[in-house]
């Protein structure tokens, strides 16, 4: 199954984390396994790639599912081509995070876990991204954005324009 869903190139890079880890522990690289497949599959997961994984680091499906299901990183259906991760934790709430929130779901017209209508945004709330002492924050890939306000939300969605 790894063949028909996993390229040379996915493979290599897998490989590359494989390396790492004793080689009786394959397994180990399974998040970075997940976040590659997912990366390449234009940001979500379907059961075959996880199968795929699966197969490839010689692991039961049920193994990589239970990863894939627990942390929030990983995806199960399509999202935008930027995802905005806020976080709705204690201090990011009691620092404003429901304006934020507020204004994305009104500018974009979508709420949690739902797309733009172009594709463009995915929305998601997360729990903690570990940047407390800027809240508000979000994520949008691998940048965060802290302090923010509604302006400074519309001049970093303007930018990705």
């Amino acid at each position: 199954m790894a063949d028909k869903h996993l390229s040379a190139d996915l493979k290599a890079q897998i490989d590359r984390w494989i390396a790492k880890y004793p080689s009786d522990w394959k397994r180990s690289a399974v998040m970075p396994s997940l976040t590659i497949v997912q990366e390449a599959n234009g940001g979500w997961l379907t059961t075959e790639l996880m199968d795929a994984v699966a197969d490839y680091l010689e692991m039961e499906p049920i193994a990589v599912y239970e990863v894939a299901t627990f942390y929030s990183m990983y995806e199960h259906k399509p999202v935008g081509r930027y995802k905005i991760c806020v976080c709705t934790n204690v201090s990011c709430m009691l620092c404003g995070s429901d304006e934020i929130v507020e204004h994305l779901q009104q500018k974009l017209g979508v709420g949690f876990g739902e797309v733009t209508t172009d594709g463009k945004f995915s929305l998601k709330e997360v729990e903690c991204l570990a940047a407390c002492g800027g809240a508000p924050m979000m994520q949008i890939g691998n940048k965060y954005y802290e302090n923010l306000t509604p302006t400074q939300v519309d001049e970093i969605l303007a930018s990705l324009e």
